[in-house]
């Protein structure tokens, strides 16, 4: 019987022990940061061992999920939702991590007419020209679809695009109105309307009506597998997912 050098054993022990110490973590995110919290959770899971399952929504409905009682190890929702969570002492202490400001955009189909976003004005234009356009339904808790639909009000065309408008639960959501033709033009965070190949984004919103949002991730109370949380947070705020999340348009924070 031919023997296996001791090397070989030893590795497949360590193998062995590291899949049975494997932390199974539960990532609650808000959509605009799930496509790129998953690429950089598809290499964290590889170089730990470890397993991750994400729930994507919008941070209200992932508020309401959480004091419901589901207990994810790490979440990643708007600053102003996580000083909440911060304020009801539902976090591990220092365990927040500030990650990306993400912009609000325009989308539209490839070869679509373009909106004008060089000023408010020209904006509230191309929105009135517009035959359709989709966001996130506030009910659903999305920041992007509570913004924009007090952005209308502002504006003083709220009744006017009534009509108008496609409602969508999510901002992957509005890309896909606007991808399959359901809508001329969609408004949701950039980070969740870039990756849909079906669409162009004609770019953000004009900067005196523009909502940079702030996104952070931490360690609920909650969590079972509190020191693999910590990784993997630590794997978003390192070099490689600074990376991600430039390439998808995000801006890391300090």
């Amino acid at each position: 019987m031919r023997k296996m050098p001791l090397c070989a054993i030893a590795a497949g022990l360590f193998l062995a022990g590291a899949q049975a110490d494997a932390a199974e973590l539960k990532v609650f995110v808000g959509g605009a940061m799930t496509e790129t919290v998953e690429k950089i959770g598809a290499d964290y899971a590889r170089m730990s061992g470890n397993k991750l399952e994400y729930v994507s929504d919008t941070t209200g409905a992932l508020l309401n999920r959480l004091k419901a009682g589901e207990k994810p190890d790490v979440i990643v929702v708007t600053a102003p939702a996580m000083d909440g969570l911060v304020k009801d002492g539902a976090l591990v202490s220092g365990s927040r991590a500030e990650l990306v400001r993400a912009l609000i955009g325009v989308a539209m189909k490839p070869g679509g007419k373009v909106p004008d976003l060089s000023s408010p004005e020209s904006f509230k234009a191309s929105l009135l020209a517009a035959r359709t356009v989709s966001y996130v339904n506030p009910k659903a808790g999305g920041t992007s679809g509570t913004y924009f639909e007090g952005l209308l009000a502002k504006m003083g065309i709220a009744d006017q695009m009534k009509p108008k408008i496609v409602y969508r639960n999510q901002g992957s959501e509005v890309a896909d109105a606007v991808a399959k033709g359901d809508a001329e033009l969609g408004v949701s965070f950039i980070a969740e309307l870039a990756p849909n190949k079906g669409l162009k984004v004609a770019g953000p919103l004009p900067s005196a009506i523009q909502l940079p949002t702030n996104y952070a991730a931490a360690i609920p109370s909650v969590s079972a597998n509190q020191a693999a949380a910590k990784g993997f947070i630590a794997a978003m705020r390192g070099p490689s997912g600074t990376a991600v999340f430039k390439a998808a348009g995000l801006e890391p924070l300090p």
